[in-house]
């Protein structure tokens, strides 16, 4: 069974559009939600409590030529220096969430984008700190690049800690195969009966109160998020994996990102050579370059 994150809502005016804009770390999260911006809090407060107990044990072992200041300095300059690193970085996985969709883009280069940006001002911070106890010199291009790059590693190894793995584990449990469960004795044998159609797989995973009239499947993150008429539903599961269980179901993948059930249009904007299908709730879905022919074809706009 796929883990689910509830969230009752219908869908009004812009409700869509600025739940997605509440989004403000990795994970999909209304923070309009007491529940859910309390969670986020929580979460924020014990990351920078590991990084402060990080910034610590580098205060104490005084890495990077930090010997010559004292115990106190150390760990007040390695901490600072974390709890900066964190507000550079962390951030990123909100980022590639917004801009993913838009830019049409993988997922690796919007990540590798990010860090390479964030480490610029992360730079600039970690140089003037260093030359706190005098006059700032300004770096020759060769000393600013090598600066640049060990900064750089730095940053990438903060995102991973603090975006992807989460990530991967909340994946890997998901791939878990229920079969681990103890095997139970055999049942007594059942009447048989006439073999029902089998629905598409995908409807049992909703929650009965949002029905099962599915309008579209937007991706979020590692969680698909199911559309209906009455509100909305993430599932945590892979978008292909959510495609291949809609069996039965008339509809395309108009972006790796959405998909769209083929009697839920209601309208098409156009905006240059940008295509969205507005949906019978109110969403819009873009379409990416390479489907507009496609659809075009088969007879969606």
């Amino acid at each position: 069974m796929a883990h689910r994150l509830r969230e009752k809502r219908a869908f009004a005016g812009d409700c869509h559009f600025t739940i997605r804009e509440g989004a403000v770390v990795w994970l999909p999260m209304d923070t309009s939600s007491p529940r859910n911006g309390a969670r986020l809090i929580r979460q924020i407060i014990i990351d920078i409590a590991v990084l402060l107990g990080i910034g610590a044990v580098l205060g104490v072992l005084a890495p990077l030529g930090t010997g010559y200041m004292s115990l106190a300095a150390r760990m007040a300059y390695w901490m600072v220096l974390a709890v900066a690193g964190y507000a550079f970085y962390k951030p990123i996985g909100a980022i590639v969430l917004q801009l993913g969709p838009k830019l049409d883009l993988p997922n690796w280069f919007l990540w590798a984008a990010s860090v390479v940006i964030a480490s610029v001002p992360m730079a600039i911070l970690v140089w003037f700190v260093n030359e706190g106890r005098g006059p700032v010199r300004i770096p020759s291009l060769e000393v600013a690049l090598v600066h640049y790059f060990f900064v750089l590693v730095v940053g990438a190894v903060i995102t991973i800690m603090f975006n992807l793995l989460p990530i991967t584990r909340a994946m890997g449990a998901h791939a878990q195969p229920a079969a681990q469960a103890p095997a139970a004795s055999p049942p007594p044998p059942a009447i048989e009966t006439p073999a029902q159609p089998a629905g598409p797989r995908f409807l049992e995973r909703l929650p009965a109160e949002i029905g099962t009239d599915l309008i579209a499947l937007e991706m979020e993150d590692h969680y698909v998020r199911a559309h209906t008429a009455l509100g909305s539903e993430l599932v945590l599961m892979r978008m292909r994996d959510a495609v291949a269980e809609l069996d039965g179901i008339a509809g395309e993948q108009v972006h790796r990102s959405w998909w769209v059930a083929r009697g839920a249009v209601a309208d098409v904007k156009r905006d240059g050579r940008n295509v969205r299908l507005v949906l019978d709730n109110g969403v819009e879905a873009p379409v990416s370059r390479a489907n507009v022919s496609v659809l075009k074809d088969r007879g969606w706009i």
